[in-house]
């Protein structure tokens, strides 16, 4: 072993370990004036006494964890598919974020639903002995040193899955490759694309397979689900006598509304239904100003099926419905493109819509894949969004097309949670039996 190799060892897990440390002391002051940091910090404290409840020693128990919501629901096939097939297994999912954690912490699918506790030496330690899982499955994204040192080390074998990995990552950087060590500790990891095949290569890391997104599976599955949103339904037929196109814009930020907005405002006759990223008091308000042709909460209409009369646009104010709100719209709109990163695409391209999203797309495989196809639209600004919506609204056979290439393309990806399950429970069995 390399001298820098022996240093990194001796002094890697406790200046890692005090980074957490100083972490979860910042979450603990953050929450003096910020919920989500205050839920995250009590949910935190309610750790030991829920896998306590859940678990007996002899117990089997699969753990999945998520960062958040969207991570969750790659996760959620594999769940579903080790619940049906090995009901003998307690399913444990973990969760980072509170946005994830607030939504599914009731969810009926696991046997235990808690925060993963910080990742340090005796935190990580403490809940390996209570939930004791015999399979750990991190999604995408959760990449935890201590976590997967300590599985390693006991011999749990641990996947990571629908991971994607791009060459501006830190494990691919020459000051920082040492990173790329901690995946070693993983038993496989499932990876999107052959392009981050490729990159793990290059570092050395071989345990990988190329499995695909369990993306494209989940959102076929809700599609198939069919599940009604009868709002959004009768706001079609009411507020739409021509039977014009309906726009969908899902997961919608104020910089996608100051794209999109002056279209509609100019338009009255064509139907509008938003998703907003986030709906509290102040942001649905911004929404009310920023549309000149009536807006109507999806909670008013709960109350009043005729609260849409006379109003343009259809405001989302609650949390689940997206995936199967597309259904209703005719051109999908994902928003994110023009601030961070887009939303999910899929979500919206499974029901054979054409989808249209902003200019930052380039990290997002399905982004590229979609607009390649012609069923996925990448806009630079306001005059490429007003020059697709009236080609869309006004040609039903170019609208149709890009809606059917871009069903084709979910169709075509399907398969990956079937991969994956066949390849852990494949390497676990001999063990098993």
């Amino acid at each position: 072993m390399l001298i820098s190799d022996i240093c990194r060892a001796v002094v890697e897990e406790p200046l890692y370990s005090a980074g957490i440390i100083l972490y979860r002391v910042g979450v603990s002051v953050a929450g003096v004036c910020n919920v989500k940091a205050r839920r995250l910090a009590a949910g935190q404290r309610r750790i030991w006494r829920k896998l306590k409840a859940s678990f007996t020693p002899g117990d089997k128990v699969f753990w999945i964890h998520a960062a958040s919501l969207g991570e969750f629901e790659q996760g959620r096939p594999l769940i579903e598919m080790v619940r049906r097939e090995h009901p003998e297994y307690k399913i444990l999912l973990t969760f980072y974020s509170p946005s994830g954690y607030e939504v599914r912490k009731d969810w009926s699918g696991a046997d235990c639903i808690c925060y993963l506790p910080f990742d340090t030496p005796l935190r990580v330690s403490r809940f390996l002995r209570l939930a004791h899982p015999e399979i750990a499955v991190f999604v995408k994204y959760e990449i935890w040193r201590n976590y997967l040192h300590r599985l390693y080390r006991r011999h749990i074998p641990v996947y990571l899955m629908s991971a994607a990995f791009r060459p501006d990552q830190w494990f691919f950087r020459k000051e920082s490759a040492w990173y790329g060590q901690w995946l070693r500790w993983f038993t496989r990891i499932f990876v999107q694309t052959e392009e981050s095949r490729h990159l793990l290569e290059r570092i050395g890391i071989t345990q990988v397979d190329v499995a695909g997104d369990t993306r494209f599976d989940r959102v076929s599955e809700i599609r198939d689900d069919g599940r009604e949103v009868p709002e959004l339904e009768r706001f079609a037929r009411l507020c739409n006598p021509e039977q014009l196109p309906v726009m969908l814009a899902g997961s919608s930020w104020p910089q996608d509304e100051e794209i999109y907005a002056p279209w509609f405002n100019a338009h009255p006759d064509i139907p509008l239904i938003i998703a907003p990223h986030e709906f509290d008091a102040e942001r649905i308000e911004g929404i009310r100003r920023r549309f000149s042709n009536g807006v109507v909460l999806l909670s008013e209409m709960e109350c009043d099926p005729d609260a849409a009369s006379g109003c343009q646009v259809l405001v989302m104010d609650c949390m689940g419905l997206l995936s199967s709100a597309y259904r209703y719209c005719e051109i999908a709109y994902v928003g994110g493109g023009f601030g961070a990163g887009i939303h999910n695409l899929n979500e919206a391209a499974v029901y054979g819509v054409p989808v249209i999203f902003g200019p930052n797309h380039t990290r997002f495989v399905e982004a590229l894949d979609l607009a390649a196809l012609g069923g996925g639209i990448a806009i630079a600004g306001r005059e490429g969004f007003e020059h697709w919506m009236g080609l869309l609204v006004c040609n039903s056979e170019e609208r149709l097309r890009r809606g059917r290439w871009a069903a084709e393309y979910i169709s075509e990806k399907q398969g990956a949670t079937e991969r994956i399950y066949n390849s852990i429970f494949r390497q676990i069995r001999p063990s098993m039996e």
